[in-house]
């Protein structure tokens, strides 16, 4: 079980079909242990598969008790066109059971849900937060300066737009999103 959870670890980025293929084996061996579901979760959610994806966390989330699953949760009901039921995920979450990082990821998606519905203006009211102006070294920090930009190119202020995505640069050495791109096409 170990091993299918290491090479699903390993594997995920790059292949995320047989890192699912390894988790689903450590769940054929570990189906009661959480971070076995968890695995499973998270290589659903990356090849797609939301809806077990959500199974996943839901269980993961009632073996552990954990809150950290709730903005990927969230996220794969965006991901089944569901962002109603997103938001009132959102809405039933304590938010001091995250930690501030898991917040901003849930910020995100709440944003995210506001735009599947149309509501970008709205949106973008959310993603104007103290993290937004946060160190220039945070990834959280240019995960919500990339959500604020690309939330800005939607309603059509790609001046701003392009400012909002030097800066998710800025705090993006590692290059975790694709900012640079982002800019590259605005200007």
């Amino acid at each position: 079980m170990a091993r299918h959870l290491v090479a699903a670890g390993q594997l995920v980025d790059e292949e995320p079909e047989t890192a699912l293929a390894h988790a689903m084996e450590a769940r054929r061996e570990g189906s009661r242990l959480g971070v076995v579901r968890e695995a499973v979760g998270y290589t659903a959610y990356a090849v797609g598969n939301f809806e077990q994806a959500l199974a996943e966390f839901r269980a993961a989330r009632r073996m552990t008790g954990s809150a950290e699953y709730f903005p990927v949760m969230a996220d794969s009901e965006r991901g089944l066109g569901r962002p109603e039921r997103a938001l009132e995920l959102i809405a039933s979450v304590d938010r001091t059971e995250l930690d501030p990082v898991e917040r901003i990821e849930l910020l995100i998606v709440e944003a995210g849900a506001r735009r599947d519905l149309g509501q970008a203006a709205a949106a973008l009211a959310l993603l104007d937060v103290p993290a937004l102006q946060g160190r220039a070294s945070d990834t959280a920090v240019a995960r919500v300066r990339y959500a604020y930009a690309d939330t800005l190119e939607e309603l059509g202020r790609t001046d701003e737009a392009a400012q909002w995505f030097e800066r998710a640069i800025d705090a993006d050495p590692e290059g975790e999103t694709d900012a640079e791109e982002r800019l590259a096409r605005l200007t």
